[in-house]
This record gives C-alpha cells, structure tokens and sequence, in this order.
C-alpha cells in the first residue's frame, strides 16, 4: 500500500490539524483492511463489506488499538494523543465518546505514517508478523 507519490517530511505532517491526519488515516486503513480481507478470503463483497465495517468502525478501531499501543514509537504516541485530544467536527453514531476519539488517535497516527511514506511501518503495526488483522 504505497499511493502517495510525493511524501511529506515528518515535520511538515507534524504541523498538519490531527484531524486532517485522522482524514487520510481513515481512507488508508480501509483500503489496508479491505486488501487482507480480499486477499484472506474468498468471500462475496456484501460479507467481506460486513467484515470491513466492522474492523473499520470506531469500536473495532478502539480494540485494534489495544492491541498496538505498546507497539508505538514516542513519536507515534504523540501523534496518537493530538488526534484523541482534537476537536472533533461531528460525533459518532455507534460508538461511545471515548471509542470515537481512541479511533481518531489511531487514524491520525495512520495518516501520518501513510503520508511520510512509512508504509511498511503501518504493516508492522497491525500485521505484527501474522497473516491475519
């Protein structure tokens, strides 16, 4: 998963609102989620789109968290708590405040790997060495 054909340097995308971040981390997690999805399973769209809401979804994006905070870089951490701590421009409809704002952090941080271009930091935060989400 490698689009952006011009990276930004760190410092720029440091400067970038965390919720633009959050932005980008939405699209590039979705199409991260919906390629091991795709290529996991031989499943017809309406169940692999069932599969891909539900990991992509503030609650799945909360648990997936968990699981790689401790995995974070301080840099990344960083970029994790101004996405959190952002105003946000709307509010979730499935999800609790807390869930909806973890789930921002994690796609800021997203963003900010996707648009650096450390895409295979990306695979190792949520690949983990395992063929699996």
């Amino acid at each position: 998963m490698n689009f952006v054909s011009d990276p930004v340097s760190k410092e720029r995308a440091k400067q970038m609102n965390p919720i633009v971040l959050a932005f980008v981390g939405d699209a590039a997690y979705t199409l991260y989620v919906r390629e091991r999805l795709v290529a996991a399973s031989g499943c017809k769209t309406g169940k692999l789109n069932e599969q891909a809401s539900a990991i992509v979804s503030a609650h799945g994006q909360s648990a997936t968290l968990e699981r790689i905070l401790p995995l974070l870089t301080e840099e990344e951490e960083a970029i994790y708590r101004r996405g959190r701590n952002a105003k946000k421009p709307s509010k979730s409809k499935n999800a609790s405040c807390a869930e909806y704002s973890r789930s921002t952090g994690l796609e800021a941080v997203i963003g900010f790997l996707y648009l650096t271009g450390n895409t295979n930091r990306i695979c190792e935060l949520f690949f983990n060495g395992e063929d699996q989400l």
